[in-house]
């Protein structure tokens, strides 16, 4: 697929300075040499600052906010200028009056303000802006709400129990009673462009807002091939046979921790027979009537969440670009 990498968190080629990693001497060199920023994130919610809340707001590395709290911080990687680029996991600060109805909501619109930084920079949940930002700031904040919510997730070791440490810049976690050793966790996630003639299948799970349908989606099982994940889903949760399948591009998917490969399938039958456990509905949708939804204009339909891969594999198969 020719434009695959223009998908959302996508494209941005960040130089992830690995070697750097397990070097202290040498990160402590090209930081003195060239530099530092953080990138700050609350609960998943990355710091940005812009009319649009369209641009990561980055940190000196001294900053007081840094240095009053002890949160978990990572190396990204480092710019074209040499300096590096950090994530600091700010969670630990509890905001004033904090509505935590909101945050569990399907669209987070909530935004949080910290006391000792400007007042024209919020934490925003990244699902809500991160069409706004350039591939650059996506890639770096989707990366770092990944990783953070790793660590989060995965503080103590899966062999004995005990807490383990965080090492090499945040890429690994030792476990010091066992010498267990724990990476960053990537989960991979089919997602479907299932055809026959000139309609797609989509699917809504229950709780979504009313009229929204996406592409079927789901985790690829050990054992597996893409191929295979995509035919066992689709049937699964629809009860439509597929034939053939190709890859079309992939995207990864901090919300927690998912590589999503999105797929074409050719579908054998328009039958459709839902697994209620699975999802709540599924359609045919004909090209004409997604093209009234991209354009806001069909009377039930709403499109895929924009920046997701599904509205991305939607939106290229509407103009033909799919191959």
């Amino acid at each position: 697929m020719k434009h695959a990498e223009t998908v959302t968190f996508g494209g941005s080629s960040l130089d992830r300075a690995a070697h750097l990693r397990g070097d202290h001497e040498a990160r402590t060199y090209q930081e003195r040499q060239y530099g530092s920023e953080v990138i700050v994130l609350w609960r998943g919610k990355p710091l940005v600052s812009g009319s649009n809340l369209d641009r990561l707001k980055r940190l000196p590395a001294d900053h007081p906010v840094l240095r009053a709290d002890m949160g978990v911080q990572i190396l990204l990687g480092r710019d074209e200028s040499g300096s590096l680029i950090f994530a600091h996991d700010l969670s630990a600060w509890e905001p004033d009056s904090l509505d935590a109805s909101e945050l569990d909501r399907f669209l987070d619109s909530s935004e949080q303000s910290h006391p000792d930084l400007p007042k024209d920079v919020v934490f925003a949940e990244l699902r809500r802006i991160m069409t706004r930002l350039d591939a650059r700031d996506a890639e770096l904040a989707a990366t770092a709400r990944a990783v953070l919510g790793w660590h989060q997730s995965h503080r103590f070791c899966a062999r004995c129990g005990a807490e383990s440490q965080l090492i090499m810049s945040g890429w690994q976690r030792s476990c010091p009673n066992c010498g267990g050793q724990h990476f960053p966790r990537t989960d991979p996630v089919v997602i479907m462009l299932i055809t026959r003639g000139n309609s797609v299948l989509m699917g809504r799970s229950p709780g979504w807002p009313e009229g929204m349908y996406s592409l079927l989606a789901g985790f690829v099982e050990p054992g597996e091939t893409i191929e295979a994940a995509v035919r066992r889903e689709v049937f699964e949760e629809a009860g439509v046979a597929v034939g053939q399948v190709t890859y079309l591009a992939s995207q990864p998917w901090a919300f927690p921790s998912s590589l999503m490969f999105g797929c074409w399938g050719h579908a054998l039958s328009r039958e459709i027979t839902i697994d209620p456990t699975e999802i709540e509905d599924a359609i045919w949708v004909s090209r004409d009537d997604m093209l009234e939804a991209f354009a806001g204009q069909h009377p039930i339909l709403m499109p895929a969440r924009k920046g997701a891969i599904a509205q991305f594999l939607l939106r290229n198969w509407l103009a033909d670009t799919l191959e």
